[in-house]
């Protein structure tokens, strides 16, 4: 047997019992693996639904140019379909989502408009404004828009609420899903609910985003709108797609949480999966109270791993943000052992020999440049030598002129390996902010003795 193309190996995708993440739990918990979509995640589905309704609708016509705010996966399927059904693509996206994922959509000869996140949804910068005015601007073009286009939540009524029916034999009892533009959720479970009314919906949301709250007051509540990093759930807004009525529960997870159950699955279950599943398990294990013998819990793993390679699989990534304990030496774990020591700057205006001087009397090989108290430059020994030997006349002109560009700047969670990388021939330490907001330096040197020590 052989498929004509592509597009026809979309959907029946696996139904797996997760064990280890799920011991503490007393319910069955099997998870709806989507990554073995062509584009790696759910969103396949819903893309070529809603394409080839626009088709029969005589929105999409041949040759045309599609058009979508995406944050990667919903563009992944698209830009397959395209490429089959020859179309254009050209996605906006924010500045949030994970370079892997735009990689990706450029691979398939999308172009991608990268904008910023952390504005509203109306400002003429947003993802969503500005895939709005292109299809204005674009001929022969069309916008799906999967957050109001219910095609989207069609395509789960369709297809993956059957799948899950089928496959647990109509024993599910929970249904569990990370909820962005709500189409996943709200199509499986009403197709769900259609066949058992008993069964439960809970829809997993992040804090920053709208839906718990909205779901338990219906009160849309600005206030509860903060920037997050959790990727592929939670919106600023209420997309059509998500029927409340469909969800009896709404649970919140922290990005800390959904970023570390992240890699968790992968080390616990080999299911080599994206953010919205470690967020969808976390969310899972807050509610295991509300769980009995006998329920059968199907978690939608919405997409793949490769896609957060620089992002929840990157210990640096994870570190810098405070996700991850590490027992690895830190920044600050290498000032700690230092102890106290004043950090030594002079200002940019001073003359090449004082500031030599300066070195020579505190002992010291390099030495940061400030201009109106901030970094702005170095000077090592090596660099006034240089001068010097090229302009003996340099010694009585401004360090300013000879200074090279600063040290490069951490925080205080950075890694001792990123540390090491980034003190090399060109820069001999590292400046760091302590909590206070002090400015200290760390060198080769405190490494070394941190290590040792």
């Amino acid at each position: 047997m052989w498929y004509n193309n592509i597009l026809e190996t979309i959907g029946n995708t696996p139904l797996v019992k997760l064990n280890k993440l799920t011991k503490d739990i007393k319910a069955t918990v099997l998870a709806k693996v989507e990554t073995t979509n062509p584009g790696n995640s759910i969103k396949d589905r819903m893309a070529i639904k809603m394409i080839e309704d626009a088709e029969r609708a005589g929105l999409l016509k041949p040759g045309g140019t599609i058009i979508e705010g995406t944050s990667g996966n919903t563009g992944m399927g698209l830009a397959i379909a395209a490429v089959i059904k020859g179309y254009k693509c050209v996605f906006t996206t924010t500045d949030k989502q994970s370079k892997e994922k735009i990689d990706a959509l450029r691979a398939f000869g999308a172009e991608v408009i990268v904008c910023p996140t952390n504005v509203e949804p109306e400002d003429p910068r947003s993802y969503y404004s500005v895939s709005s005015r292109l299809e204005r601007e674009i001929p022969n073009a069309w916008k799906p828009n999967q957050y109001d286009n219910l095609s989207n939540s069609q395509a789960h009524y369709e297809q993956t609420g059957p799948e899950i029916w089928e496959q647990t034999e109509g024993k599910i009892t929970h249904l569990l899903v990370g909820v962005g533009t709500g189409g996943t959720i709200s199509g499986a479970g009403k197709y769900l609910k259609e066949k058992n009314p008993s069964i439960k919906v809970w829809g997993i949301d992040t804090y920053g985003s709208v839906f718990k709250k909205y779901k338990e007051t219906g009160v849309f509540d600005k206030n509860e709108i903060y920037p997050y990093i959790t990727e592929g759930i939670g919106e600023d807004f209420l997309p059509r797609n998500v029927d409340f009525d469909v969800i009896d529960h709404f649970e919140k997870v922290t990005d800390k949480d959904a970023a570390l159950m992240t890699g968790e699955i992968a080390r616990k279950e080999g299911i080599f999966v994206g953010n919205s599943a470690g967020a969808a398990i976390a969310g899972l294990l807050q509610l295991k109270d509300s769980l009995k013998e006998g329920d059968l819990v199907v978690v939608i793993f919405h997409d793949h791993g490769s896609r957060y390679m620089g992002k929840m699989f990157n210990e640096d990534w994870l570190r810098e943000r405070g996700f991850l304990k590490d027992t690895k030496l830190t920044a600050e774990r290498i000032l700690k052992k230092r102890g106290q020591q004043e950090i030594v700057t002079v200002d940019g205006e001073q003359s090449v020999m004082e500031t030599f001087n300066t070195m020579k009397t505190l002992n010291i090989s390099q030495i940061p440049i400030t201009q109106q108290g901030m970094v702005v430059g170095k000077v090592t020994e090596s660099d006034i030598l240089n001068a010097l030997l090229e302009n003996p006349g340099v010694k009585s002109g401004k360090v300013q002129q000879i200074m090279t560009a600063p040290f490069p700047f951490v925080d205080l969670n950075t890694s001792i390996d990123r540390l090491s990388s980034l003190i090399n021939k060109d820069n001999s330490a590292v400046l760091v902010e302590d909590g206070e907001g002090k400015l200290e330096i760390i060198t080769q040197y405190d490494i070394i003795n941190a290590i040792s020590a």
